[in-house]
């Protein structure tokens, strides 16, 4: 059983919480918004050790796949346009889909319950569902390219 504290649970705490940042601080009107380092990042939740190198592909994969992740929800959640989803939620499935289905680092069963707990973790009372009822409907039809 994963326990919460295993590094690359860990890794997408962090992941998700630099690429949400991100957002806000190359969006308009900045201000004076700080983004964190990963080590602060680490050292505000008090997380010890992650997968570094689980950590970096999420970045680097999420960010260069942007447009397609994006094709992906809408093509699998047509009545939610990717600008009405919250960026909460949206940044996680952009996290499960990179992750499970375009560099298929992780088995998709995995980064779908990966992205469940952050939902429940990080997102609102209705995240964890909307996130499963989006992936689960991505695997559905996706599983047998996998």
């Amino acid at each position: 059983m994963k326990k919460a504290t295993d590094p690359r649970h860990q890794a997408r705490v962090l992941a998700l919480q630099y690429l949400f940042a991100k957002d806000f601080v190359t969006g308009p009107n900045t201000g004076d918004r700080v983004q964190h380092t990963t080590d602060q990042l680490a050292e505000i939740d008090e997380i010890e050790k992650f997968d570094t190198d689980l950590y970096e592909d999420i970045i680097k994969g999420v960010q260069k796949n942007l447009k397609d992740s994006e094709e992906v929800i809408h093509k699998y959640a047509p009545q939610w346009p990717v600008d009405q989803i919250k960026e909460v939620d949206l940044i996680i499935l952009k996290i499960a889909i990179y992750e499970g289905f375009i560099s298929k680092r992780t088995p998709p069963k995995v980064a779908i319950d990966e992205a469940i707990e952050l939902a429940k973790d990080f997102g609102g009372s209705a995240s964890d569902k909307f996130v499963n009822g989006v992936l689960g409907a991505i695997y559905e039809i996706r599983k047998n390219e996998l």
